[in-house]
C-alpha cells in the first residue's frame, strides 16, 4: 500500500496585506497549505524551513525585489527546482519577462488577477508536484526493496556457503570430512603424477579414546577430539590436509615428501604431539581434567605403495591396523 502523501505547500510573497488576503481566499479552493511572507527575507527564511510545490512571488517589493529573491532561490540546491510564478502589476513587458525567466521564474501573472487563470496555473503545478512526490516515493520504495533484495541475496549466499561447508566438513572439528578428503587425495595424486614426486597418506586412529569418553562422558570426548584435531593441524604443513573420517579416525595427506623416511618422520612428530597430556574443561568438574591418548598411524605413498586411490587407502588403512595390533602408539609404513 502506498504511503499517504503530505499536503503540498504554496508560498505567497507580497508586501501588501490586501493582496495576501485576496490570494488567501483564492487559494482556499485548492488542496494545499498556504504559507505567507511579506518581504524577500521572509520568503528566503520560509524556503529554508519548508519544501514548496510553488512560489507566487510579487515582483515589486522594497529592499529586495522579486527578481533578487528568485535569483537567490535559483542558486540554492534545495530550491533551485521550485517553480516560481511572478505576480506583478508592473514589469510585465517583454524585457522584464525575459529578466524574470532569467532569474528562475516559470510564468507571469499580471494584476489584477484573473481567478480562473491563477487557479488553473496553480493546479497544474500542484499536480506536477504530486507526481514528483509519487515518483520520489516510488524510488524510495524501490531503493528500500533493492536493499532488502541485496540483504536477502547476501543471506542466501551465506547460507549456501554454510551448507557447502557443512556438506564437506566435520561439524565438531571443522576439519574436512571423508568426502572432501577423498577429493583432495585424488587431486594430490594428480599433482604427484604431474610433478613426478610422491604424496603420502596417513591413516590415524586415536588410541585409548574410548576409555576417556566412557569415563568422563561425551562432552569430554568431543573436547578431546577438537584438541587432537588442533594438534594434528599444527603438526602438518599448511599445504597438507588433515581430515576426520568419523569417530576417532582421522587421515592426513602430506604433499611431496622426499621419501618414505621423510613421511615416517612427519607421522612420528604428529604422534609425539598427540601423546602429550590434554587438560579438558568440563561442566561437571570444578578443575580441568587431565587425560592422555596416543595414535596408531599407517603410512602409504603414491605411487610407491599403490597405483590408484582405492589401493592407496587400503594400504594406509591396513598398516594402521598392523600398528594397533603391534601395541598401539606406533607409526608403520606400508611395505
Amino acid at each position: 500500500m502506498s504511503a499517504v502523501l503530505p499536503q503540498p505547500k504554496i508560498l505567497v510573497v507580497d508586501d501588501t496585506p490586501a493582496n495576501l488576503l485576496v490570494m488567501r481566499r483564492l487559494l482556499a479552493k485548492v488542496d494545499a497549505e498556504l504559507i505567507e511572507a511579506v518581504n524577500g527575507n521572509g520568503a528566503l527564511a520560509a524556503s529554508l524551513d519548508h519544501e514548496f510545490a510553488l512560489i507566487l512571488l510579487d515582483v515589486q517589493m522594497p529592499d529586495m525585489d522579486g527578481f533578487e529573491v528568485a535569483e537567490f532561490l535559483s542558486q540554492e540546491e534545495h530550491t533551485r527546482n521550485t517553480p516560481i510564478i511572478f505576480v506583478t502589476a508592473a514589469y510585465a513587458d517583454d524585457m522584464n519577462r525575459i529578466k524574470g525567466y532569467g532569474s528562475g521564474a516559470v510564468d507571469y501573472i499580471v494584476k489584477p488577477i484573473n481567478d480562473v487563470i491563477l487557479l488553473s496555473k496553480v493546479r497544474v503545478f500542484l499536480e506536477l508536484y504530486r507526481g514528483k512526490q509519487q515518483l520520489r516515493g516510488l524510488l524510495a520504495e524501490l531503493d528500500q526493496r533493492n536493499r532488502q533484495l541485496q540483504e536477502e541475496i547476501g543471506e542466501r549466499q551465506r547460507l549456501e556457503q554454510l551448507a557447502r561447508h557443512q556438506a564437506t566438513h566435520d561439524l565438531l572439528t571443522a576439519l574436512p570430512n571423508r568426502m572432501l578428503f577423498l577429493d583432495r587425495l585424488g587431486k594430490s595424486m594428480e599433482r604427484a603424477e604431474r610433478r613426478g614426486s610422491p604424496c603420502a597418506l596417513f591413516y590415524i586412529d586415536i588410541d585409548d579414546f574410548k576409555p576417556v569418553n566412557d569415563r568422563y562422558g561425551h562432552q569430554a570426548g568431543d573436547e578431546l577430539l577438537k584438541a587432537v584435531s588442533q594438534r594434528m593441524l599444527e603438526a602438518m604443513r599448511k599445504a597438507d590436509t588433515v581430515a576426520r573420517l568419523g569417530g576417532d579416525e582421522f587421515a592426513a595427506i602430506m604433499e611431496e615428501p622426499t621419501d618414505a623416511a621423510d613421511a615416517l618422520l612427519a607421522a612420528q612428530r604428529m604422534a609425539e604431539s598427540l601423546r602429550k597430556p590434554y587438560l579438558l574443561d568440563l561442566h561437571d568438574h570444578p578443575a580441568p581434567v587431565e587425560v592422555r591418548v596416543g595414535a596408531s598411524i599407517g603410512i602409504a605413498l603414491y605411487p610407491q605403495h599403490a597405483g590408484d586411490l582405492d589401493a592407496l587407502v587400503r594400504a594406509a588403512d591396513g598398516v594402521m591396523y598392523r600398528a594397533k595390533k603391534a601395541g598401539k602408539n606406533q607409526c608403520v609404513v606400508a611395505g
